[in-house]
């Protein structure tokens, strides 16, 4: 509440669509500050609203009731963000999560939209690259299997896994790609 408070202030606000509208930059929250995004309206709709409105999606408590905290397989299901411009749809990547409220909620309409404009960039995934509602795989329940999504542009995105949790020594027992190139592919956005 403090963060959508802080940035519905008329200076911030304005400042925040000076750096999308005007100066094209690029914005992005993981866990947190996934769900700060998501109540701002910056995803997916790109643009700070006024108000939270009951058509808005969530994010909500995981349906296990408790926090989870493990490696999720997830799918690059849209690279048209700025974000996943060095990743392929249908690339698998391994990223931590640790979270307690991750369940992405949306009506039936709204993720249609959407998918129909590439803004569901990643799901959880099963074994053979499926999204999936398996709680062994997607384990916050979230509808369609939603890890992350972006504003229309792509240049908002918001995910639940700790994308920037990477390194040599970082998880290396655990087979499979770990990197899902969101900071490189934001340094590439700009030269």
């Amino acid at each position: 509440k403090f963060i959508t408070a802080f940035f519905r202030n008329k200076a911030i606000k304005e400042n925040v669509s000076d750096l999308l509208d005007i100066r094209k930059g690029l914005m992005g929250g993981i866990c947190n500050g996934f769900q700060a995004l998501i109540k701002l309206g910056l995803v997916p709709y790109g643009y700070i609203t006024d108000e939270i409105t009951e058509d808005m999606p969530t994010l909500t408590f995981n349906t296990i009731a408790r926090h989870q905290s493990m490696l999720v397989r997830t799918r690059i299901a849209s690279n048209k963000s700025p974000w996943l411009s060095l990743m392929n749809v249908g690339d698998i990547v391994n990223v931590p999560i640790s979270h307690g409220e991750g369940r992405f909620l949306a009506s039936e309409e709204l993720i249609k939209t959407l998918a129909e404009n590439g803004q569901i960039a990643t799901q959880y995934c099963d074994l053979d690259g499926n999204a999936t509602g398996d709680i062994r795989f997607n384990p916050n329940d979230s509808m369609y299997a939603i890890e992350g999504i972006t504003s229309p542009d792509g240049r908002v995105l918001g995910k639940m896994g700790h994308s920037e949790r990477i390194g040599k020594d970082i998880a290396k027992n655990v087979p499979g790609d770990h990197d899902q190139k969101i900071f490189e592919s934001g340094v590439k956005f700009f030269k």
